[in-house]
């Protein structure tokens, strides 16, 4: 075997072996384009143009959803998060990728979201009960914590977790 054949399978080598963890190297600005195009991906225009994925503190209402999710920015590696603020919808979707040691705190805002959303639809609009009642909250293989609270939340939810699977 000549040199540069060697050279060329060995290249080809260490370019397969980086395959398999290229969703572990994301940077936290690729992850959270990652996750905002995972969400819109997986709703119809309308919902795109009425409830905004906010993915920091300094876009629009970024503040308000932060805290109606319960999260701490500084918890957050990457994420991208869409809630609605009016009482007549239970509808939230967030993936984030916690810092590291911050996963704990970021599913217990989630969880309480979820909690909140129960609470005010429970005597209220029995079909926004069942959606909130319905909620997934799960974390993903690559450390994501997806939360999906809306119509249709399991075909929702694999769609975001096969996006965001795909390039782990």
């Amino acid at each position: 075997m000549n040199t540069s054949r060697i050279a060329t399978l060995t290249l080809a080598l260490l370019l397969l072996s980086g395959c398999g963890t290229a969703g572990t190297q994301l940077a936290p600005e690729q992850r959270t384009e990652l996750y905002r195009t995972a969400i819109e991906n997986a709703r119809d225009q309308d919902l795109n143009d009425a409830i905004p994925v906010v993915t920091s503190t300094e876009d629009d209402v970024g503040q308000a959803t932060f805290d109606i999710l319960g999260l701490d920015p500084a918890d957050c590696s990457a994420c991208a998060l869409s809630v609605s603020m009016m009482n007549v919808k239970a509808y939230g979707i967030a993936a984030v990728y916690p810092v590291d040691g911050r996963e704990e705190q970021v599913r217990e805002g989630l969880s309480a979201f979820i909690d909140m959303q129960q609470q005010n639809f429970q005597m209220y609009l029995a079909d926004q009960y069942d959606i909130a009642q319905a909620a997934r909250l799960e974390t993903l293989s690559d450390g994501t914590i997806l939360l999906v609270m809306c119509q249709d939340q399991d075909k929702v939810f694999e769609h975001i977790r096969s996006a965001i699977e795909e390039t782990d």
